[in-house]
């Protein structure tokens, strides 16, 4: 009788984490230290990020400056007829599930807190204050840990479909790994201090090289890291 088949076992976690490292430092040197766009309080950033679902981050900023022109306060956002909140974020697309969504939050946590106001997030574990947010309809781990890290200052890791796929692909996370499980197990793998870098730098790297259809492996500064990259070699043309 045949012997059955089995996977490779995955690596040791102290051999992830050197690589998850080495990862870090090329990209660091390929790309630089990334600047995050100019820093927004905290509700600011969170209905940013809810604008940002699904559409690019250029019509992401054409939907929120809209949306503040319009409105000079999020209690005003909050107590607008949502047709005409709907009308201000048109340019971000989705208006009709983004809208309501975003109005619902609001009230949501002016009941919860008495206020708009998230600077209490600051004071509380990582992952209490994300399990917080992500009660809200519409508002997913990549959502809260975009609130927590970049607006809070606290240790989040972001994970969207970029970071999702490169990391795949880099033998960084379990394949059946899904995006929204994800967070939590780069935080253990990426120390602390380099969570922004790595995410915005793995984003870039996503964007410009390690494209969802047709990689451009062969000018992949991580190539000798990536069993992806090594065993595709008709990507390296």
């Amino acid at each position: 009788m045949a012997a059955l088949s089995s996977r490779p076992k995955p690596p040791k976690r102290s051999v992830l984490v050197r690589r998850a490292q080495r990862v870090y430092a090329l990209l660091l040197e390929t790309y630089g230290e990334p600047v995050w766009r100019h820093p927004l309080p905290a509700i600011d950033e969170l209905v940013s990020t809810i604008l940002s679902q699904n559409t690019n981050d250029l019509n992401r900023d054409r939907a929120y400056s809209a949306l503040r022109a319009r409105f000079p306060t999020w209690t005003a956002v909050e107590s607008a007829p949502v047709e005409d909140v709907i009308a201000a974020i048109r340019p971000a697309g989705l208006a009709n599930q983004k809208g309501p969504r975003i109005q619902a939050v609001l009230r949501a946590i002016m009941a919860e807190r008495g206020a708009l106001d998230l600077a209490f997030l600051r004071d509380w574990p990582v992952v209490k204050a994300r399990d917080w947010l992500t009660q809200f309809n519409g508002v997913g781990p990549k959502t809260a840990s975009i609130v927590l890290l970049f607006s809070l200052g606290r240790p989040a890791f972001p994970v969207d479909t970029h970071v999702h796929r490169v990391t795949g692909r880099l033998g960084l996370r379990p394949d059946d790994l899904p995006a929204d499980k994800c967070h939590a197990y780069f935080e253990a793998l990426f120390a602390p201090e380099t969570y922004a870098t790595a995410h915005l730098n793995l984003i870039r790297h996503g964007r410009e090289v390690c494209h969802a259809r047709r990689p451009e492996c062969g000018r992949c500064v991580l190539l000798r890291l990536c069993p992806y990259g090594r065993a595709n070699k008709s990507n390296r043309l």
